[in-house]
């Protein structure tokens, strides 16, 4: 049974970090497709940043050079270290994967071309002004 569990969630003032992880458990391996995706309070969930199994990375254009995806093979955990946070990065964080290593971006789930199998509980993430 595959299971993700989202940790290192919390509240932040402006401009603060977090580092979010995800646990990885009961994943067959192989080549695959992870993703870090947010729901902001009365909004629909949006994908935040992607990462591949060779390391290649794509990130949504409002989080891009403050949020860093990254993955520890060995520990089967995936991370997202977010920096110069701001208020409207608040909202429900998820982890996801799936088995299709195929149109693994940002810009493919928003178009409808990338679903995720496997999804965490979501962890809170709060930034005040």
């Amino acid at each position: 049974q595959v299971q993700l569990v989202e940790s290192g969630g919390g509240s932040v003032q402006t401009g603060g970090s977090l580092r979010l992880s995800c646990v990885v458990s009961g994943f067959p391996g192989g080549r695959v497709c992870m993703g870090w995706l947010r729901q902001p309070p009365g909004q629909e969930r949006e994908g935040v940043a992607t990462i591949n199994s060779l390391a290649l990375t794509t990130y949504a254009d409002s989080v891009k050079g403050r949020f860093t995806i990254s993955k520890a093979t060995v520990e089967n955990t995936l991370y997202l270290q977010m920096d110069s946070l701001k208020p409207e990065d608040s909202g429900i964080y998820y982890c996801a994967v799936d088995t299709s290593p195929y149109d693994c971006s940002v810009e493919a789930a928003l178009q409808g071309r990338r679903g995720y199998s496997f999804w965490g509980q979501g962890i809170q993430v709060t930034v005040s002004s």
